[in-house]
C-alpha cells in the first residue's frame, strides 16, 4: 500500500519555493562576472562639456583653398561657456577644415616647431574631476606621438596624465577615466615634465580649473609624419562655481 506523504510540509516547502521565485524576479538582470553598484559606490559624472571646433571667418588661411586653415583663436571654440588657452609654441596649433570629408573641423599640432599644449576652460565654473570622470574624444595621431590629458589644478598646480592615444590611421573615438591616470608635474612654460621627475600621488582633483592635451613633441609638419589632431573633445565632472570655491578657499 503506498505510503501517504504530509500536506503541511509539502505547503511549507511550496511557500519557501514561491518566495524565492518571488525575490530573484524582483533582482535586476545582469551578465555573469558583472558586479552590482551599491549606492555607496562611486558614482559616473555628469557631462561637463562638449567642444566640436569650428573654423572663424575672416582670418588669413595659411594652407590651400581646399583645406583652409589658421592659427587657433577664441571664434574656434564652438562652445560659448568655454575658453582656449595655448602654451608653448602657440604659432604651431592650428585650426582646419576639410570641406571634402564632410566638412569636419578639427585643431592639431602638427606644425608646432617645439613642445605646444592646448587647455580649454570654463569661464564660470572649475570642475570637480575625482571618481569616475572620464575624457572622451575623437583623434587621429601620427607618427611616434602620443596624446596625453594635462590638467590645471585651482591651486595653479600642471599635471600630466600617463594615458595616453596613439597611432591610428583614421580618426578613432576612445575613453579616459581620470581614476585610473597616473599624474606627473607639468612644466607648462615648456610644455615638458616637471624637473622633480616624480609622480603626484593621490591628487586633489576636485577643482580642476583647465583640462587640455599634448603629445610632449614637436609636429613634423603637414602630411602624414608626426603630430595629433583632435576633432571633438568631451569631459564629465562636476561644475564647481568659481567664485564660491575662491571665497571657500580664502582667494587666490
Amino acid at each position: 500500500m503506498p505510503r501517504l506523504i504530509p500536506a503541511v510540509p509539502v505547503l511549507g516547502l511550496l511557500s519557501l519555493c514561491l518566495a524565492g521565485s518571488n525575490w530573484l524576479a524582483s533582482e535586476p538582470a545582469r551578465a555573469a562576472g558583472q558586479q552590482v553598484q551599491t549606492p555607496q559606490g562611486p558614482q559616473s559624472h555628469p557631462l561637463f562639456f562638449w567642444e566640436d571646433w569650428r573654423l572663424a571667418r575672416g582670418l588669413p588661411n595659411i594652407n590651400t583653398p581646399q583645406e583652409p586653415e589658421h592659427v587657433i583663436v577664441q571664434g574656434d571654440v564652438a562652445n560659448p561657456n568655454l575658453e582656449v588657452h595655448l602654451y608653448g609654441d602657440k604659432g604651431g596649433i592650428v585650426t582646419v577644415n576639410q570641406p571634402n570629408n564632410n566638412n569636419i573641423t578639427y585643431v592639431m599640432t602638427l606644425l608646432c616647431t617645439s613642445n605646444c599644449a592646448i587647455t580649454l576652460r570654463d569661464k564660470n565654473n572649475d570642475v570637480d574631476v575625482s571618481g569616475l570622470a572620464t575624457i572622451r574624444w575623437r583623434t587621429r595621431v601620427s607618427g611616434f606621438h602620443l596624446l596625453r590629458p594635462i590638467l590645471k589644478l585651482a591651486d595653479g598646480t600642471w599635471l600630466i596624465g600617463d594615458k595616453t592615444v596613439g597611432l591610428s590611421t583614421d580618426w578613432v573615438e576612445s575613453e579616459i577615466q581620470l581614476y585610473d591616470v597616473r599624474w606627473r608635474t607639468l612644466d607648462i612654460k615648456e610644455v615638458v615634465e616637471g624637473r622633480e621627475a616624480k609622480w603626484v600621488d593621490n591628487p586633489d582633483l576636485s577643482r580642476v580649473e583647465e583640462i587640455g592635451f599634448t603629445d610632449l613633441m614637436r609636429g613634423a609638419g603637414h602630411g602624414s609624419g608626426g603630430g595629433s589632431r583632435i576633432d571633438w573633445i568631451q569631459v564629465t565632472g562636476h561644475p564647481v562655481p568659481r567664485a564660491a570655491a575662491r571665497t571657500t578657499s580664502g582667494g587666490r
